[in-house]
């Protein structure tokens, strides 16, 4: 399959996305070479996403292609790098030139987006899977990480929360939501924004940052873990989108029971938002920032020194929930 594998990199792979200067060497040869910009560091992420587990087989090419990209992005984007390359390494059950026509130009258009120019990878006969190694990098010192946060700081997230979730549990029970709503939920699960502009923009504000891939409650739970620290949120501060909230409200609804939509945006995955903690004496610059450009994040509870994740209702009183959020070995889609 040598020769073919060649080809198939020629045609669909080479020339993906920018292309970068600091690239010495990209796809073509054993190994890529690359020049690190003087006073960096190289921030490194890798995620693999298998049919069956992470995405349904049947999945959109294009939606797939995004994804696998956008998912590195977001890793990147939680330590406050700015991206610059990335490797594919893809296992195909056999060559379908209309799929990968579809999923490397969807991948193409991600990469173009963010500057980010492919620079190697692999090809191989199996299952379906997909796995990306995105690059970048930040200044010497300023990575953000998970143990950074501080007792007093506000706890943020981006965007809104639940959207992939409830589109996952629409798909697998066939829940029939109004079209437009449901397609706006699938966006989200299919098609996720990796919050670099944001992440780079609050650049020097940021304490401490993970992206939300396995639920808030995981996620954050890294964190706390992580500085040794505990926290209180607020359930009626989670951030939820116009379509979340429509769903809930339509008569459908009530196929999903009142514990999955409180924990949904709590648990659910796939969010692929940002939770980040910033110190009190930064809350107005952040504000400032996330409003000259447009970006929406909210304010969902403090850190203390308190034990683990406490989650607050309305009524005051602490909301118990059995779900934790994904666990890899455990579930599929």
């Amino acid at each position: 399959m040598a020769a073919m594998e060649f080809e198939l990199i020629e045609r669909y792979f080479t020339g993906c996305g920018s292309e970068r200067d600091d690239v010495v060497l990209g796809v073509g040869d054993d190994a890529a070479i690359l020049s690190l910009p003087a006073g960096h560091e190289l921030v490194v992420s890798t995620d693999t996403l298998v049919a069956g587990i992470h995405f349904f087989p049947d999945v959109d090419p294009c939606s797939l292609g995004h994804k696998a990209l956008s998912v590195n992005l977001s890793d990147l984007a939680a330590m406050g790098a700015r991206p610059a390359w990335v490797t594919l390494a893809l296992t195909l059950p056999q060559v379908d030139e209309v799929w990968l026509a579809a999923f490397s130009q969807s991948f193409a258009a991600l990469a173009h987006q963010h500057g980010v120019q492919l620079i190697g990878g692999d090809t191989t006969s199996g299952p379906l899977s997909i796995t990306v190694q995105a690059m970048g990098f930040v200044e010497k010192g300023k990575a953000w990480q998970r143990d950074g946060a501080k007792l007093g700081d506000v706890i943020y997230v981006s965007g809104t929360l639940g959207d992939a979730g409830l589109a996952l549990q629409a798909i697998k029970q066939q829940i029939v939501f109004p079209q437009a709503l449901l397609a706006r939920l699938i966006s989200r699960l299919e098609k996720p924004t990796p919050r670099v502009a944001e992440a780079l923009a609050l650049s020097g504000l940021v304490n401490a940052a993970i992206d939300l891939s396995d639920g808030l409650l995981s996620d954050l739970g890294h964190i706390l873990k992580a500085s040794r620290v505990g926290a209180e949120i607020q359930l009626d501060a989670l951030p939820l989108s116009s379509a979340f909230r429509a769903c809930r409200q339509d008569k459908v609804a009530q196929q999903l029971s009142d514990e999955c939509w409180q924990s949904l945006p709590l648990s659910a995955g796939d969010d692929y938002e940002l939770c980040f903690t910033v110190g009190s004496e930064n809350q107005h610059a952040v504000a400032s920032t996330l409003a000259m450009h447009g970006f929406k994040a909210h304010c969902i509870g403090r850190i203390d020194n308190g034990s683990g994740l406490r989650c607050v209702q309305k009524n005051g009183k602490q909301y118990q929930t059995e779900q934790s959020g994904y666990e890899h070995f455990k579930g599929s889609v």
